[in-house]
């Protein structure tokens, strides 16, 4: 039997997708942060690079954070580490989503 939802395999897991977004002059950044896991994550520190750090103390399987670099200058984010109880530790480079042509508003 097939289904839609994600079953979680792992008692730990974390899912982390860093996006950043350019319209005109604005450089917009941010950090999905999903526990994808069984169980709790607790401890998560998110670094951002250059000492910028934000902290939540638990998430629970299934919630998502969403987070933004503290920074005027998102231009110059390049990756960001995301650690966490239980030996979590994801990096990743920032992703720019595909933009589609079209009026700019639906």
């Amino acid at each position: 039997m097939f289904s839609v939802f994600a079953v979680a395999t792992q008692e730990y897991a974390i899912s982390v997708d860093p996006i950043t977004d350019t319209e005109g002059q604005t450089n917009t950044a941010r950090v999905m942060i999903s526990n994808i896991g069984k169980l709790p994550l607790t401890n998560i520190v998110v670094n951002y690079g250059s000492g910028k750090v934000d902290k939540l103390a638990s998430l629970s399987p299934g919630e998502n954070a969403m987070l933004s670099p503290p920074s005027n200058d998102n231009s110059a984010v390049k990756s960001v580490t995301v650690t966490a109880d239980h030996g979590i530790i994801v990096t990743k480079g920032y992703r720019t989503p595909i933009k589609i042509p079209g009026p700019g508003f639906f």
